[in-house]
């Protein structure tokens, strides 16, 4: 292979790979706002402090959360997954499986992606505000929505492009190498 074309291959699969477990690491920290903010809530109600907002923030954290770590968790195998006809097939039968299946998946994620873009301008667009207690341009909450969805489009895109360059899939890799380190706790 071209050394020229090596290089920046390696560069992109670095950024890709740090963009989907920054997204990850930023959804974990959602989560974990979530938590504070719940024990706050909890406690506040106890102390007659007026924690009404704290619904709005916790319901756009989740939403947050799952869009933003959608990405990693595909390209780690974490999504639920059917293979039990994929083990029985040949090779050759298997990745033309396999292609079909990210084929039909970028279709998806794509229209996915393309609405939620759409829908999230549009808030922007109209100036639209959150009927919840914290009046704030929905537009905001719904960027990890459009981000994440954004971000699974080029996390599936770029799966279709290593199966269809005749690579093992990213999942299929990092689970073999969990299994062979004894690790079979995704699995489970």
């Amino acid at each position: 292979m071209n050394d020229s074309l090596t290089l920046p291959r390696s560069m992109l699969r670095k950024v890709l790979d740090m963009t989907y477990l920054s997204a990850a690491v930023l959804g974990a920290g959602c989560v974990a706002v979530i938590c504070g903010l719940m024990v706050f809530q909890s406690l506040g109600r106890g102390l007659g402090v007026n924690t009404g907002a704290t619904n709005d923030l916790v319901a756009w954290l989740c939403a947050a959360a799952a869009f933003l770590t959608m990405a990693h968790a595909f390209k780690h195998g974490d999504f639920v997954r059917v293979t039990l006809v994929l083990e029985m097939v040949s090779a050759k039968t298997r990745r033309a499986m396999e292609l079909s299946s990210l084929f039909i998946a970028t279709l998806a994620v794509a229209y996915l992606a393309w609405w939620a873009c759409r829908f999230t301008y549009q808030s922007y667009e109209f100036n639209e505000l959150a009927q919840g207690l914290l009046p704030l341009p929905i537009w905001l909450p719904q960027l990890s929505f459009a981000f994440g969805s954004v971000l699974l489009l080029v996390a599936v895109i770029d799966e279709f492009v290593i199966v269809a360059s005749g690579d093992v899939p990213t999942f299929v890799r990092l689970a073999e190498e969990r299994h062979a380190k004894g690790d079979f706790s995704s699995d489970i």
